[in-house]
């Protein structure tokens, strides 16, 4: 049988700055979902990077005092540190300034140009050098500056520029009804729903051509025949995704992994990969990625990060602070996933607490040190179902459809509720059945219940591996999985009786804010 693919990336960060939490959420969240089909039996391969390339990068430079590729090498550092930091499982970290991504965009640009889609014009129109990206007149805001002037802001409330230059287009009207059709037959192309809405009705308002190249400055790639030009960084930058599709390196545009199932992006970037993206890959005769999914905003106690207001936190601080997987589960749990979130650390210390400490750890702890106390940290045999077993077991069999339902429908935070029942479930059990009772009065019952419980630890723990690798590893050593048996295929085959278990170790202590301010 042939083991299924599953190809999923994350946009590629502008390294103009630091990292920050927004990126540190976009690569967490793809990471559980690519862990997560990992243990579900696919062959996965998670792609992310950094677009290095356009304007934006030239002016830091320029104000850096440094060449554009020393500086864009010495600001990718920050975010390989922080996908380290944060255990992200990618398989290629791409860079714009790559070779083969070089050859392949320009094989993309060619491909384009074979169909007549490309021409040669003159663009007069308002700029975002900040979002690298052209708006029309009627998206502009209107907004006042710090002198009382009023000012032209785009969507995003970037300043704006009037440029005129020559330039290459790319002729997008001609794709409106494509794009339309295919968002009413493949409604699942652009989720979630609200990200579907608004980009049908953008559509649906007329495309312009769109201007695809620069001659203001030099820095990004070639068009090819044409140097005086270089590729607008959004065609450069979408086509990351198919130069990681090959795992050769050959810059082709025919990668084995291609078309991707999942683009995970941030919803001010959905109009990119759901207009422009589909257009160029359909101009070129190739397939369209599955699924775009446009996740939300991360707000610092319900505000935006933003430099001038000083709340943009650095996503290492807060991982050495309260723990990677603390954060990762917050993050995860307390944000909807494709709705915009906040953060504080007390929200961080309030819910791991309530989960991590009291719930999951608890579980744990508790009988994983009743069978150290009384049973020689032996595994002890599970008896035969009685009332409160099997009530057990249905809350398991619905906890755990629940789970995988939501996780393919990507609704991180819904699986995360549904393994919290099943972790209030265990509990109950642990607590109705009250084994530091049967201590005294029935060892062989006290046993039975602590085997149950052990194995409903182990189930739980096997779930939470996608948001918690490092935490969920620690624990299945303390339960004696085996290396081998940590997959979804294992969830059903509990930990063989007479397994002798290592001495239990707290893995989620209590924090108060005092502990985290002192990190």
């Amino acid at each position: 049988m042939t083991t299924p693919r599953f190809y999923i990336t994350s946009a590629i960060a502008y390294p103009n700055g630091r990292p920050h939490m927004g990126h540190a959420y976009e690569m967490i969240t793809t990471d559980v979902i690519a862990r997560f089909k990992r243990l579900d039996g696919h062959d996965v391969r998670f792609l992310t990077g950094t677009d290095e390339h356009g304007l934006k990068i030239d002016q830091a430079a320029r104000t850096a005092g440094k060449p554009p590729k020393a500086y864009v090498d010495d600001m990718v550092a920050p975010f390989l540190a922080m996908d380290a930091a944060l255990g992200i499982s990618f398989d290629r970290f791409i860079r714009t300034t790559d070779a083969d991504h070089k050859a392949l965009v320009q094989a993309l640009w060619q491909r384009m140009a074979a169909k007549g889609d490309l021409y040669l014009g003159r663009y007069e129109g308002w700029y975002s050098v900040r979002d690298e990206a052209y708006y029309d007149q009627g998206e502009l805001v209107e907004a006042t500056d710090a002198s009382g002037a009023t000012v032209q802001l785009s969507p995003q409330g970037t300043p704006v520029e009037w440029t005129v230059e020559e330039s290459w287009f790319f002729k997008l009207s001609a794709y409106q009804d494509r794009l339309l059709a295919i968002y009413d037959s493949q409604p699942e192309f652009i989720q979630p729903a609200s990200r579907f809405n608004e980009m049908r009705s953008f559509v649906a308002g007329g495309l312009s051509d769109l201007s695809v190249s620069r001659t203001s400055f030099t820095w990004g790639i070639p068009v090819p025949g044409d140097e005086r030009h270089v590729m607008y960084v959004w065609l450069d930058a979408l086509a990351n995704y198919l130069t990681g599709a090959d795992d050769g390196g050959r810059g082709g545009l025919d990668g084995e992994w291609w078309p991707a199932d999942l683009h995970v992006v941030g919803k001010d970037v959905v109009r990119f990969h759901t207009v422009y993206w589909p257009a160029f890959l359909i101009s070129a005769g190739l397939a369209l990625p599955k699924t775009v999914f446009g996740h939300g905003f991360l707000l610092n106690r319900g505000e935006k990060m933003s430099k001038s207001v000083g709340n943009v936190v650095d996503p290492l601080d807060m991982a050495t602070r309260f723990g990677v997987d603390r954060l990762r589960w917050f993050l995860c749990r307390e944000v909807a996933f494709g709705e915009d979130g906040s953060y504080s650390d007390e929200a961080i210390v309030e819910r791991t607490n309530a989960d991590l400490a009291n719930g999951i750890g608890n579980l744990a702890q508790r009988s994983l040190s009743m069978v150290a106390k009384n049973l020689g940290g032996v595994m002890p045999v599970r008896g035969a179902a009685g009332e409160t077993e099997l009530r057990l077991k249905e809350a398991f069999m619905v906890g755990a459809e629940a789970y995988f339902a939501h996780m393919n429908a990507l609704a991180l935070h819904k699986a995360l509720d549904a393994v919290m029942g099943m972790v209030a479930a265990a509990n109950g059990y642990f607590a109705e059945n009250a084994p530091w009772a049967l201590a005294k009065t029935d060892t062989v019952r006290m046993a039975e219940v602590l085997a149950a419980t052990l194995d409903a630890t182990r189930r739980i723990v096997l779930l939470a591996q996608p948001f918690m690798p490092g935490s969920s590893a620690q624990l299945l050593d303390q339960l004696g999985v085996a290396a081998d048996a940590r997959d979804f295929k294992a969830f059903n085959t509990p930990v063989d009786a007479g397994t002798q278990l290592p001495a239990p170790a707290g893995v989620f202590p209590r924090l108060t804010l005092a502990d985290v301010d002192g990190a």
